[in-house]
């Protein structure tokens, strides 16, 4: 690992620059909406266009630079995203921030993608999976730092939208001036809804899911927590402990997943996420009990995500690796956008509990399904299993995909993937059993 930072420096350098400025505008509207006096709803209209724009950015974007190039898609990107950042400050109006929301997470989405497609081709294969690992972790500890730079300011002034709007520029320094030469870049089609269904029902349900809970976390936390009335310091540290929870059980839960069935950890990582969620509602602890929950719930969060992944790989031929991981990554979109909507509407209908009452539901459901999934397929035994690969819910389809694959890789060349068509009871609802007819690629 220490060889892989010390020759990609610069780019994780560039990442960690990012991050901090993605990490603190998205916590810092939250605030600044409440001290604006702008309702939870639209505040949530807000939240969600940022998904809608990564949503389009992951359409878009890699035609973009198919056009004209990285380097021109990059500065042009990141250009926006400096101005949109001041922009936030000069007209704090919830119609005018959706929009703006929503071209910065186009924009962010675009530059992701750019920096992960030059930190893949800067790598080698015996290195590629510690990079991915080293950026993965930058990008949350990016986040996490972020929150504590919110306290350096006054939220209702100029300066905490200045901060991150230099950090972004002067992100693009490194990178630019390290990437030598563009790496090579095709479009990803995906791969059809319903193969990549009968692949892994679990999978796609799971991810559309999750999708829900990380947006919620992502773009709504630090409005519930202007709802509640918790201090921009409380915000700041509950914020940060979600994805310090994410990161620490991470490599614990991807060490589990190698070794035991996927399946298993899903249905209890779920569950464990659900109850905790409903001990935020019953118990209303202080604002040490809400860290601590917001820490196990970002925690279940971000390896229930990977898992979800890492299990629908086990079932997917190396050649079908990037279309799967466009598709995955799409329907992950969906469930993204709608997130902030509905927990919006959940805390207009009951209060602040109802930003805790979405997140409990689609934990319960993802519990329940997982359950459920496991008397309708075999479980692989774990020399079947591909390895786990460190992935977050805001990584694109580029660094998704080689992830995936570095895991698949890494596992027994012998092992070939698993053909759904080849299990029984695996059949979705409604469907025949694949025993009876004959594959869909015939």
């Amino acid at each position: 690992m220490t060889s892989v930072v010390r020759t990609t420096w610069p780019l994780l350098l560039g990442i960690l620059l990012l991050m901090v400025g993605n990490g603190m505008q998205g916590t810092l509207l939250g605030i600044r909406g409440g001290i604006e006096g702008i309702p939870t709803f639209l505040m949530s209209i807000v939240m969600s266009a940022y998904f809608g724009g990564f949503l389009l950015g992951s359409l878009v974007v890699p035609r973009m630079i198919q056009s004209v190039g990285h380097v021109r898609v990059f500065a042009a990107l990141g250009s926006l995203i400096s101005a949109v950042l001041v922009l936030y400050a000069v007209a704090p109006d919830w119609v005018f921030w959706a929009a703006m929301r929503f071209v910065i997470g186009f924009s962010f989405c675009g530059v992701y993608i750019t920096a992960e497609s030059w930190l893949n081709a800067s790598a080698t294969n015996e290195t590629r999976g510690q990079a991915l690992a080293a950026y993965m972790i930058v990008q949350m500890l990016g986040i996490i730092v972020a929150q504590f730079l919110l306290n350096t300011g006054d939220p209702a002034g100029f300066l905490l939208f200045i901060i991150p709007s230099v950090l972004v520029s002067l992100s693009f320094t490194p990178i630019l001036l390290t990437a030598q030469q563009a790496p090579a870049f095709e479009t990803i089609k995906r791969m059809s809804f319903g193969r990549l269904y009968r692949a892994s029902p679990l999978g796609c349900i799971g991810i559309f899911l999750m999708g829900g809970v990380f947006s919620a976390l992502f773009g709504m936390s630090s409005v519930w927590g202007s709802a509640t009335g918790m201090s921009v310091r409380d915000i700041s540290v509950f914020v940060a402990a979600i994805y310090v929870g994410g990161l620490l059980l991470q490599f614990p839960i991807g060490w589990l997943s190698d070794r035991y069935d996927r399946r298993k950890l899903v249905l209890l990582l779920s569950v464990v996420g659900t109850v905790v969620t409903a001990a935020a509602v019953m118990l209303q602890p202080g604002i040490l009990g809400l860290i601590l929950v917001g820490a196990i719930v970002g925690g279940v969060a971000n390896p229930v995500y990977a898992l979800l992944l890492a299990y629908t790989n086990d079932y997917l031929d190396q050649s079908d690796m990037a279309a799967a991981s466009a598709g995955l990554l799409f329907i992950n979109g969906l469930g993204s956008m709608a997130g902030p909507l509905i927990t919006g509407w959940l805390m207009g209908l009951i209060g602040p509990d109802g930003f805790w009452v979405y997140m409990g539901v689609l934990l319960a459901a993802l519990s329940l399904y997982a359950g459920w999934r496991m008397t309708r397929r075999p479980s692989l035994t774990v020399d079947e299993q591909g390895s786990f690969a460190v992935i977050t819910p805001s990584a694109t389809v580029l660094a998704v995909e080689a992830a995936l694959d570095e895991a698949q890789s890494s596992s027994d060349p012998d092992e070939a993937a698993i053909d759904p068509t080849d299990l029984d009871g695996d059949a979705p609802d409604g469907e025949a059993d694949p025993d009876d007819t004959p594959p869909a690629n015939g």
